[in-house]
């Protein structure tokens, strides 16, 4: 195990490791590391922490300091200087009729180099270029040609999704991507719906593979014989995702095919055969339960056999007699006279 610490340069693109040289940066603090091209100007997104040996590449280089605010002050004036040298240079490029699209430029901390980097169809010829810029910055001038994908990855932007870019925030190396992984998750092979900005396949077809993969391998294709809750029949098609799949049965004078998920349908798979989930039992609301239990308890409204309920019973059907005597009372004595006593 080795301690290490995880750099990244302007924000995005890969993690590199570094010694961290007895010291302890914390994550987000500016650091300042020995490279191949010479001392830059790092963000720390690892702090120390140990790595298996095999997972790095020797020698490590070292970290030499935290950064200063001296440092920043000269990173931030090369992000200046950078931004002239690019307008510069395109102007440059416009004026020799080069076919190359300039994507980026790059000052060392240092200030000894000037890195252009650039996209292009074909090979450039750019030796009159350089010598244009050597005239005008007066240092060393690079000129390196990258792919569309690493000019997307530098410049950022929006994808279809509405989000930036996977490989401007967080996909350290470009993965290979092929049409064939479209065709498995049954997308449209229309280049302009999975393609990206780069005008590639896009990187996220990469993610879903594996799992389409394995759904492919445990779910029965078309034409597969099942045995289904509503009788025999072949599969027709298959949604894998929601993992249900439309039957058409055999004895059944329906020419409508059935929905069925793929848990209650039985069928080979693999040379064995997978048994159909029995129907879940219906769960009864907690609701429905009370009141049914409410329902059967005995209640006091004159059915309760307890002497309390037989007192209010009796007690109700005097009530019930006194009321339909007054009512008979009244209505006799309405509209007419009192009838007198015969002899």
């Amino acid at each position: 195990m080795t301690d290490v610490i995880g750099v990244r340069f302007r924000g995005h693109g890969k993690t590199y490791y570094f010694d961290p040289n007895g010291a302890s940066p914390a994550e987000g603090q500016a650091v300042i590391v020995e490279t191949a091209k010479g001392l830059e100007y790092g963000e720390c997104v690892q702090p120390v922490h140990s790595v298996e040996d095999d997972s790095i590449i020797q020698p490590l280089r070292p970290l030499v300091r935290i950064a200063t605010q001296e440092d920043k002050k000269t990173a931030e004036e090369n992000r200046e200087k950078e931004r002239k040298a690019f307008d510069i240079c395109q102007t440059k490029i416009e004026a020799h009729g080069l076919d190359m699209k300039l994507v980026d430029a790059e000052y060392s901390f240092e200030g000894s180099k000037i890195l252009f980097f650039f996209t292009s169809d074909g090979r450039v010829d750019f030796r009159a270029l350089v010598k244009d810029l050597a005239a005008v910055f007066r240092t060393r001038i690079e000129l390196r040609q990258i792919g569309v994908r690493d000019g997307a990855k530098m410049m950022g932007g929006l994808g279809i999704c509405g989000r930036p870019f996977c490989c401007t925030t967080f996909l350290e190396d470009f993965q290979p991507v092929s049409i064939k992984m479209a065709k498995v998750q049954s997308l449209s092979l229309n280049p302009a719906k999975i393609s990206g900005t780069c005008g590639r396949l896009m990187c996220c077809l990469k993610y879903e593979q594996e799992a389409y993969e394995y759904l492919i391998r445990n779910t029965p294709k078309n034409e597969t014989p099942v045995d289904s809750p509503s009788g025999k029949g072949v599969i027709v098609d298959v949604n894998l995702l929601r993992q249900t799949a439309r039957v058409r049965l055999e004895d059944s004078t329906d020419t409508k095919l059935q929905t069925f998920p793929l848990s209650r349908l039985g069928y080979n798979i693999g040379g064995k055969y997978k048994e159909p989930e029995p129907e879940p039992e219906a769960e009864v609301p907690q609701t429905y339960i009370e009141e049914t239990v409410r329902a059967k308890a005995p209640s006091d409204n004159g059915d309760n056999p307890t002497p309390e309920g037989e007192k209010r019973q009796s007690e109700g059907k005097k009530n019930g007699r006194r009321h339909s005597s007054r009512k008979r009372q009244r209505h006799n004595g309405r509209g007419a006279d009192k009838p007198e006593d015969t002899q």
